[in-house]
């Protein structure tokens, strides 16, 4: 049987399906306003945010500042849960009144076994939270417990609930790379230099940077 094509020689059911993955791209590829140059990143977390593993200069929030030319400011707490986040958020939000809030947790959540409905529940109050300032908000998602684990699913939920961009791939990715660690759970310079890329590459590719 003659295969039908479309217009440009493709058959008919491969145009179809990169219509539909361009659809489905599209909705989830949300975008920021630009940052100007004299904006304030606030980049609130646990330890993968504080840099636990490496010197200060080394956390991804120092070498985020130093590819993106903004100030970011380094608010990650060890052993921090998104119920205790929730509590620290609003103060530092007061007080600095950044630009762009980069929300890298729930990772303690998962290690602690806290339900996933709580967790998301968490995060979408401190998206939420922020937005309601006129805050922008980048979401980087961390792995359930596991080795070679994916992403959480709340992370992608949040995003879409919110409309806010997500970096899904880097954390997962990173914990699964020996290479790129100086613990079970922490990284080592190679891998928050790669975490910080990855967040600065997801700055360009939604419009902030």
């Amino acid at each position: 049987m003659k295969q039908r094509l479309n217009r440009v020689g493709l058959p008919v059911h491969m145009s179809l399906l990169a219509t539909l993955l361009l659809v489905l791209s599209g909705c989830s590829d949300h975008k920021l306003l630009p940052l100007a140059e004299n904006a304030q990143i606030l980049a609130f977390g646990d330890s993968l945010t504080l840099g636990v593993g490496v010197p200060s200069a080394q956390s991804y929030p120092a070498i985020l500042a130093r590819l993106s030319g903004r100030e970011v400011i380094n608010a990650g707490v060890s052993g921090e849960t998104t119920a205790q986040g929730l509590e620290r958020l609003p103060e530092l939000l007061e007080r600095h009144q950044p630009a762009l809030l980069i929300l890298l947790q729930g990772g303690n959540d998962v290690l602690k076994n806290v339900p996933a409905e709580t967790v998301e529940a968490n995060l979408g109050r401190m998206i939420d939270m922020a937005q309601q300032k006129g805050i922008a908000v980048l979401l980087v998602g961390v792995p359930e417990k596991g080795v070679f684990a994916d992403t959480a699913d709340w992370y992608e939920n949040l995003s879409d609930d919110y409309g806010v961009p997500l970096e899904e791939e880097i954390v997962a990715d990173l914990m699964g790379r020996l290479s790129m660690k100086s613990d079970y759970v922490h990284f080592n310079e190679k891998g928050y230099q790669a975490l910080a890329e990855a967040i600065y590459q997801k700055l360009q590719g939604s419009g902030a940077l």
